[in-house]
């Protein structure tokens, strides 16, 4: 594996930047300065298929949204919708790894953007964009935040389509209510001190959780709220301490939140967990901004039926991730996909998807305008607070350190045993950080 490539991924994913972006034309391999072909009105002509994990629920209307709006476009192309479900991707990027390593890639597949790509670039899986990115309008329309955590060794691999939030606390209203809660809680001991007062309310399960990987991201929130925006990013460098007494107090603050939560089986994805804050069964959950396309397919309202906000702790960070598309090595229609990505960056099709999926656009210059209250706060948010990479989501650590937190996490669910999470997080950062 190119450890100069991880390194540089790993430190732009995980670490507030400081001025370390791309040039974003291509000019330094010339591999990538001959990737885009004049656009064919219409399109290139052919199939593309597309790779997501984007199967149900929300996610799949705005996918069902991007197609539509794509055929249109791009009459002479054909989409070839290769969804597979399974919470997070992971099931997805199972299938994908097997075609990859089969010669068998598909037209583009969704990542996330930052760390989650290195071993794609590291096995020469993809290709630089630089020019659609360029050609997309560049850092004219994207912010600096997002393209430094798309750059590697100079060049960007994906075009993004949305920008998440990971750490944000959904809260059902009338709960909070009846337990008598009026005011956002100050840092995570407060937060888990209203956990008690809605389980003495009454309210059998006052935290709902999903599988491993939704534990995960309930695990970062709370080590993004203590350790505050430089603390949790230097615990991605080559320095990182994953047995300090910040981290260790943070481990013993989700196991104190996991003991309010439902029991949940690693295979339980999203959705269940939010419902169960829709419909009142439960008080509180940790989820990306997805959330709010579920909220919504359930007629919920924001800041009447349920709120929202950030999990508060040392400052006010943002939890990074974001969705993007790929060109892979090898694909049997690059020119079709290059129009799928050509797409995707637009304007339209960034307009069009976010306000389906809860997320907010990459672009900067797409209107508020028919973004619900959340979202257009969220736009607003991320220009103001610190912006930090979700572990979760691929942004922070590469896909094989991710995975080993999420063994540690699927073990530490069975015994809360806080030595032995300490010691696995501790090896994995060792194996992995550069």
């Amino acid at each position: 594996m190119n450890g100069k490539k991880i390194g540089a991924l790993a430190i732009a994913a995980a670490i507030l930047l400081t001025g370390c972006g791309s040039n974003g034309d291509g000019s330094a391999d010339d591999k990538s300065s001959d990737q885009v072909a004049s656009p064919k009105a219409g399109g290139a002509g052919g199939e593309v298929g597309v790779f997501t994990w984007w199967a149900d629920g929300s996610e799949k209307k705005g996918l069902d949204a991007l197609e539509k709006s794509f055929k249109k476009q791009y009459p002479n192309d054909t989409f070839v919708n290769l969804a597979v479900a399974g919470g997070s991707g992971s099931n997805a990027k199972a299938k994908l790894a097997s075609d990859l390593q089969n010669g068998n890639p598909p037209g583009s597949f969704q990542g996330h953007a930052g760390a989650e790509l290195t071993d794609y670039i590291d096995n020469e899986q993809i290709e630089p964009v630089d020019d659609l990115i360029k050609e997309l309008g560049g850092d004219s329309v994207l912010p600096k935040t997002l393209l430094d955590r798309l750059t590697v060794d100079g060049h960007i691999y994906s075009v993004p389509v949305d920008i998440h939030r990971s750490n944000v606390v959904w809260a059902n209203t009338a709960a909070l209510k009846k337990a008598g809660i009026k005011d956002t809680p100050s840092d995570v001991k407060s937060w888990l001190a209203d956990l008690q007062k809605v389980k003495d309310s009454g309210v059998a399960t006052p935290l709902s959780i999903g599988g491993t990987w939704t534990q995960t991201e309930l695990f970062e929130s709370i080590l993004m709220a203590n350790l505050g925006a430089d603390g949790y990013s230097a615990l991605f460098t080559k320095d990182g301490n994953w047995s300090s007494p910040e981290v260790k107090a943070s481990i013993e603050d989700f196991k104190k939140a996991l003991s309010f939560a439902n029991t949940a089986s690693d295979g339980d994805d999203w959705p269940a967990a939010t419902d169960m804050v829709s419909d009142g069964s439960a008080a509180y959950n940790i989820m990306g901004d997805w959330a709010v396309a579920e909220f919504d397919s359930r007629n919920k309202t924001f800041g009447k039926d349920y709120t929202a906000f950030a999990l508060p702790g040392k400052e006010d960070v943002y939890g990074f991730l974001a969705d993007s598309f790929t060109l892979p090595t090898g694909t049997k229609n690059p020119e079709a996909t290059k129009d799928w990505l050509r797409f995707v960056g637009s304007k339209d099709a960034q307009s069009t998807f976010n306000q389906i999926k809860g997320s907010i656009p990459a672009r900067t210059d797409v209107s508020p305008d028919g973004f619900n209250a959340y979202q257009q706060k969220a736009m607003k948010d991320f220009k103001e607070k610190k912006i930090v990479s979700s572990i979760a989501h691929g942004a922070a650590v590469p896909l094989a350190w991710s995975s080993e937190i999420n063994t540690a996490m699927s073990k530490f669910h069975q015994d809360k045993n806080t030595d032995n999470f300490v010691s696995a997080l501790v090896a994995a950062h060792d194996k992995y950080a550069m």
